[in-house]
């Protein structure tokens, strides 16, 4: 073996040894978690971890992975996959208290969260596509909220890659469960990354005591959220595109 060839290799066997380490703390063995069902790759099998290494549409994962929470209870998915990036965006957060200097779903509620959707509210029913991404905007971040029903699988698809190939730049999914053989209800969760060639999404789950993180088939999951939303008066679900405020940090 010539040494050209043992330093090409060297980088992949350097990413693959951290993508593990990651993984491995991200995504702890829990005895709650419930089945997946075939159509969903567990990141963290043989198969997940080939698709992960083989997927350039990445750079939300070591961001986000690095900040990956657990919702504290059934209603706060949205609020774990803020707290999730606001730290990972590096926003200020609250002195002192529990955060300890970053955001936690308790710290992360204000004047200006309340003036989009009070916490009573959130604890008792969740929240919608639309108010996710009000919330994201009080914090002075770029969130453009797209509803699934005004959008299509290409655009989505499109508009998902050039997130997940640029720093500092999120994709959160508001999408049914149901729709992927899951426990029926609304959920909301980061993207992480995009393998081309099977043409999926890699789900950060932050109901991380359900289900671990998982590649999605894009179709798939463009129809889970393409599905309607009674409590948003009958809006469909849908994905938002989130980046920092404007001016700052916006290079690829």
């Amino acid at each position: 073996m010539t040494k050209t060839s043992i330093s090409r290799r060297r980088p992949a066997a350097v990413l693959a040894l951290l993508f593990c380490a990651i993984a491995a703390a991200v995504s702890p063995a829990l005895a709650e978690r419930l089945p997946l069902s075939d159509n969903l790759i567990d990141l963290r099998s043989a198969q997940g971890r080939e698709w992960f290494l083989e997927s350039e549409a990445r750079e939300a994962y070591w961001p986000l992975s690095s900040e990956f929470v657990t919702q504290k209870n059934g209603s706060f998915c949205g609020v774990a996959t803020l707290a999730m990036l606001l730290n990972a965006l590096d926003i200020p957060a609250p002195a002192g208290g529990e955060g300890q200097g970053s955001f936690s779903q308790d710290n992360l509620f204000s004047e200006k969260t309340e003036a989009v959707v009070k916490q009573e509210n959130i604890l008792r029913r969740g929240m919608t596509l639309d108010e996710f991404g009000g919330l994201v905007a009080s914090f002075g971040l770029e969130a453009k909220v797209t509803h699934a029903a005004q959008s299509s699988l290409a655009e989505f698809r499109a508009s998902a890659i050039e997130q997940l190939s640029r720093k500092r730049r999120h994709v959160v999914v508001n999408y049914q469960r149901a729709a992927l053989g899951q426990t029926r209800s609304g959920h909301i969760s980061p993207l992480a990354a995009y393998d081309a060639k099977t043409d999926r999404f890699l789900l950060l789950d932050v109901a991380r005591y359900k289900y671990p993180p998982v590649w999605i088939a894009a179709a798939e999951l463009f129809d889970a959220m393409n599905t309607i939303d009674a409590g948003n008066e009958g809006r469909s679900r849908g994905f938002v595109l989130i980046g920092p405020p404007a001016g700052i940090g916006g290079g690829q």
